[in-house]
């Protein structure tokens, strides 16, 4: 059993600046796709940005310019550096990747638990 999780969120102010990390902790042997996605109360939840396992990178119109997705593949960790924040980038975000479990296996898709992210000043 494989588990994505969330860590770097917060309370940050208007302009500031946060990154979010996202390890794959037990056992696997490739990660492919990878992306941060978010849920504000009482919407649906949206892409932020995805990343593939060589590193083309896809954003969301509303974050295009300030936010950053990277990963490491031999870490199993992606990252989301966001910058220039806004109040209504408020919301929870969620990690999630395409794993392979095994060689000869199907790839299964795994979300993160979420780690709240609040801009507000």
């Amino acid at each position: 059993q494989v588990q994505l999780v969330e860590s770097g969120g917060g309370l940050v102010q208007p302009g500031g600046s946060l990154r979010l990390s996202c390890a794959a902790s037990g056992s696997f042997y490739r990660i492919y796709t990878m992306g941060w996605y978010r849920q504000a109360p009482g919407k649906q939840r949206e892409l932020v940005a995805t990343i593939t396992r060589g590193g083309d990178e896809y954003y969301a119109d509303s974050v295009k310019g300030r936010f950053i997705i990277s990963r490491d593949n031999a870490k199993g960790t992606v990252y989301l550096q966001m910058n220039s924040v806004k109040p209504e980038d408020t919301a929870v975000f969620y990690c999630n990747g395409d794993i392979l479990m095994k060689l000869g296996d199907r790839s299964v898709n795994r979300w993160g638990q979420g780690t709240q992210v609040t801009v507000s000043s």
